[in-house]
C-alpha cells in the first residue's frame, strides 16, 4: 500500500517528514496525510535536529549519512528528504519506517 509521504526517485526514495525536536527519544511516532512523524532528541539549534534526522535515517536504512540529503525545509518542522540507495523500494521503506501497532 502506497503512502503519499514516500515515493521512488531515479536513485532511491523521497520521504516527507514532520519532526518534533527536543523529544525524550528519537523514533517514528506515526504519520499524517502527507508526512511521516518523527520525534528527535536533538534541539532545533545550529542544525542539530537536521543532523540527528540524517543519522537516524542512515541507521534505519543502513546507508551512509552522505546518501541522505534534506532537499527542502532545512529550518522547518516539515522536511523533504532524499535517500540515495539503489536497493531501496517504497515498500521496504514503509516497512522500516511505519510504526508497528
Amino acid at each position: 500500500m502506497s503512502r503519499p509521504w514516500c515515493s521512488a526517485t531515479a536513485n532511491g526514495l523521497r520521504v516527507a517528514v514532520q519532526i518534533s525536536p527536543n523529544a525524550k527519544r528519537t523514533e517514528v511516532v506515526g504519520e499524517t496525510d502527507d508526512a511521516l512523524k518523527i520525534k528527535l532528541q536533538a534541539p532545533p539549534v545550529d542544525g542539530k535536529a537536521n543532523e540527528m534526522l540524517i543519522r537516524f535515517l542512515a541507521d534505519v536504512f543502513n546507508v551512509p549519512k552522505s546518501a541522505i540529503t534534506i532537499t527542502h525545509g532545512h529550518t522547518s518542522k516539515k522536511k523533504l528528504v532524499e535517500i540515495r540507495a539503489a536497493n531501496l523500494s517504497v515498500e521496504s521503506a514503509m516497512q522500516q519506517l511505519t510504526p508497528q501497532a
